[in-house]
């Protein structure tokens, strides 16, 4: 496999492992309070601990040649990311008091 193509495999691992965390996150807003962390919970934590791999693999398989075109796959995912720690944090300190 050349550089290029483990970039391509990682960036795409990127997105759906931000789009696990994001929809595990989701899910807590259609669920009641529970006295401990559920599945959904520990399905965000190790698609965020999935997560450190890839884009240390996809970082490091970038063609820096081209900053722009290189970091431009990872748009998409850190927007999902903000998103579910945004949507986290307001679930916990908001949404179930």
């Amino acid at each position: 496999m050349t550089g290029q193509q483990i970039n391509r495999v990682s960036g795409k691992f990127i997105i759906v492992l931000s789009l696990i965390a994001l929809l595990a996150v989701l899910s807590g807003y259609f669920q009641p309070p529970q006295p401990d962390e559920g599945t959904a919970a520990h399905i965000f934590q190790l698609a965020i601990a999935a997560l450190v791999p890839m884009i240390l693999l996809f970082l490091a398989t970038a063609d820096w040649r081209r900053p722009s075109r290189s970091a431009r796959p990872l748009a998409f995912p850190v927007a999902a990311l903000v998103v579910a720690f945004a949507a986290l944090f307001y679930l916990e300190h908001y949404h179930y008091r």
